[in-house]
């Protein structure tokens, strides 16, 4: 048996079949739903029986030799693989568009381009019995396949992978990425988690940077069918396919839109208020824990904004202390933050530092006072010590210059073996005093200055029995009353709205499964919050204003024998905020 064999690539084979070549009037094309597997077909010498795969199929025009050119029915194979072949009425021309290039036959000039090269009609063209042949040759050459000739069996046994339309980029030889994806299951209930299982992939293996989703939800609510549809793009940007696949929602309630974004939401999510009114919400009942400690607060937070050099604020200490600071400079120049410390008893008293919060210069309020509060949060270890010989000052701490418009916030939690006058002031940059008194006191403004007897709110929730959704709010002055105290400088009662400088620690035992959430009441905020120990930014970025909505915090399991929230409110935010306790539902 002599087989010659030819391996060459076909990408089109011609679909024209003719009753008369010339009596073709309208676009002629084979079906072009190809599956993406890999096909044999069977085309016998002068025979009209042929096969593809296991199909029989009877031909019009079989196969033949020409002055020993093999000739091939270009209807028959352009139907078997499904390349398209337009006829254009008007100029009697066939166009033909292949992955090697365009081809137009013009019968009635007895012409064929390929690409805009002229090639002998006779060379790759025939008619037999009315039917249009085309040389086996000529059409594995241009366009591709593999195929052999069984002179025996006197057979040509043509093999193709029957690739998807458009799944080669004929010019650079990239592969078109597949689009593709299921759902976990055929139906999902009203409010129940959609699974998306994203079966897309590219041939080259080159990644999927993009993905475009149409008629994606997390949930749907409202019964029905929908169509959701996918497209992908390859690292080089080629594009595939739109996939589209429908869900049906049924009408079985799982969860409503509200009850779904509060079990399901990413948290740091912001969340509309259409869950309830917040503001009408019980707020929950609390009880005052006795403080941990005995530990003042001093707060400097007035004047404000300084306009010249002077003593902020001033008191002594014995003992535990926190120190907070809040201002900006006003001045038309560069000035200094110093916090001085004096010793004016006559043994040296020594000053220990346990921890603080501090924060370079900014213009921004709620950028420094965000992360002042951060870093005193962490309560990383620290301790650092200085000593004060008797009747003289030292320099607790100083700041970066405040350059023109910038302010600082900074908390220090401190301790002395005996009494300490801490002076705040602002200062020239170029200047370090030694003594406080030779600068006088800067006026009061509208907000806060004064010494307060604890730095501590701590209070104990009782929360294993909530079925209802409440709310712990913060810094409104009822519910959580502002503390009082004086102000050293001037002697009169003061108080502290919004408790700046004051540690909040909230715990409760066996709490249930819940979504914690923030409003923010009063204004914009930006804060940290630890949670369990867990520090947890409000929000990860930008501020929440109130008509943004509310912002999930975290969720609990029901499962932990405690919950304890640790908070000290920021500088530059506005209270009050509310702490939402929403109970979760236990969802199959």
């Amino acid at each position: 048996m002599r087989m010659a064999k030819k391996i060459v690539a076909l990408l089109l084979t011609l679909a024209l079949t003719f009753t008369s070549l010339l009596s073709l009037s309208g676009p002629v094309s084979a079906s072009n739903n190809v599956s993406g597997s890999t096909s044999l077909i069977l085309l016998y010498i002068n025979n009209s029986t042929a096969y593809v795969d296991n199909e029989k199929i009877i031909l019009d025009a079989p196969a033949t030799i020409i002055e020993g050119k093999m000739f091939v029915p270009a209807k028959f194979l352009g139907d078997a693989l499904g390349f398209p072949v337009n006829w254009d009425a008007i100029t009697k021309i066939i166009h033909i568009e292949t992955a090697a290039g365009s081809i137009e036959i013009d019968q009635a000039n007895n012409m064929v381009t390929m690409n805009g090269y002229v090639i002998p009609y006779s060379d790759v063209c025939a008619i037999v019995n009315g039917r249009l042949l085309v040389k086996l040759t000529w059409i594995a050459d241009a366009a591709g396949t593999k195929y052999v000739y069984n002179s025996e069996l006197r057979r040509v046994e043509v093999l193709f992978a029957n690739y998807p339309a458009g799944i080669v980029d004929p010019v650079t030889g990239n592969s078109m990425p597949v689009a593709k994806f299921t759902f976990g299951k055929k139906k999902y209930r009203l409010g129940e988690p959609v699974k998306y299982i994203n079966l897309s992939y590219d041939p080259d293996a080159e990644g999927l940077p993009k993905q475009e989703w149409t008629g994606k939800e997390e949930a749907f609510f409202k019964a029905g069918t929908y169509a959701v549809s996918l497209k992908v793009s390859d690292v080089n940007g080629n594009e595939s396919k739109v996939y589209t696949k429908s869900i049906v929602i049924t009408d079985e309630p799982f969860l409503n839109r509200a009850g779904y974004n509060l079990h399901y939401k990413p948290l740091g999510s912001l969340l509309k208020p259409s869950l309830a009114n917040f503001n009408t919400l019980p707020v929950t009942e609390k009880k005052l824990q006795q403080i941990t400690e005995n530990r003042i607060l001093l707060v400097s937070d007035s004047p404000e904004t300084f306009y010249q050099t002077g003593v902020l604020y001033q008191d002594t200490v014995h003992g535990k202390a926190r120190l907070y600071a809040n201002h900006q400079n006003g001045m038309l120049t560069s000035s200094k933050f110093i916090i001085l410390a004096t010793n004016q008893t006559s043994e040296p008293v020594t000053v220990t530092t346990t921890n603080k919060g501090e924060v370079f210069p900014s213009i921004y309020a709620n950028l420094f006072g965000h992360q002042a509060s951060l870093d005193f949060l962490m309560q990383e270890a620290y301790e650092e010590k200085i000593t004060i010989a008797p009747g003289s000052s030292h320099k607790y701490i100083e700041m970066p210059d405040l350059l023109p418009g910038q302010g600082m916030n900074a908390i220090y939690d401190v301790e002395t073996s005996g009494q300490v006058m801490f002076s705040f002031m602002a200062v020239d940059p170029y200047v370090v005093p030694t003594t406080p008194f030779e600068y006088g006191f800067l006026p009061r403004g509208p907000h806060i200055r004064g010494t307060f007897p604890t730095s501590e709110v701590n209070w104990l929730v009782p929360l294993s029995a909530l079925d209802e959704p409440s709310r712990i709010t913060i810094g409104n002055g009822t519910d959580d009353p502002f503390m009082t105290g004086i102000d050293a400088i001037t002697n009169e009662v003061t108080m502290n709205k919004g408790n700046y400088g004051a540690m909040y620690r909230i715990h409760a035992d066996n709490p249930p499964k819940l979504a914690i959430l923030l409003a923010a009441r009063g204004g914009i905020f930006k804060g940290p919050i630890l949670i369990n120990g867990e520090l947890v930014l409000a929000p990860n970025s930008g501020v929440i204003t109130p008509i943004d909505g509310v912002y999930l915090l975290t969720r609990t399991t029901g499962n932990e024998d405690e919950l304890n929230i640790e908070f000290t409110p920021p500088a530059g935010s506005n209270f009050p905020i509310d702490l939402i306790l929403w109970p979760l539902e236990n969802l199959d």
